[in-house]
């Protein structure tokens, strides 16, 4: 079973980048983890918010083989608490599925990506960046393995 990450759009800052990299050298002791950024969509200024997401949404499913289980990560998902989402990934490897995540672009999903998707999780009800989004998820992917593993990283 293998977890791959899509996110779209390039992390700018540092301080994430090396964040993130810490983390997902962390996660290589655990589960084969990929994370694929795609390049953001340049549609002019005058192009819709739809024809955006449409554009994105073409290419997170180009990048998705037919057996994947494809998880959301939106706003209007079911939450959990650290230990409850170490439950779902448990449940989900079970299955021996490749799981992908998607963070979604500005606007968010298109119709096709909504429809194509077999669940969608929330991180909080508070917003934050994309970018940021990327370290506070790869964290809680490590976070649930080590929970997973009775090892000491959560406290509880």
């Amino acid at each position: 079973m293998k977890i791959k990450l899509i996110a779209i759009g390039k992390t700018d800052d540092a301080y994430l980048k090396e964040g993130i990299e810490k983390f997902l050298q962390r996660l290589k002791h655990y589960v084969s983890f990929e994370m694929l950024v795609i390049n953001d969509v340049k549609v002019g200024n005058k192009t819709s918010k739809e024809v955006q997401k449409t554009a994105e949404g073409d290419l997170i499913l180009s990048k998705l083989a037919p057996n994947d289980f494809l998880v959301l990560l939106d706003e209007n998902g079911k939450e959990f608490n650290s230990v409850g989402f170490a439950q779902y990934m448990q449940k989900r490897m079970n299955t021996g599925l490749d799981i992908v995540f998607v963070i979604g672009g500005p606007f968010g999903f298109s119709n096709r990506i909504y429809e194509r998707a077999n669940a969608k999780i929330a991180l909080s009800q508070l917003t934050f960046s994309h970018q940021m989004v990327r370290l506070f998820f790869i964290e809680q992917i490590y976070r649930a393995f080590t929970i997973l593993k009775g090892e000491k990283y959560h406290h509880q």
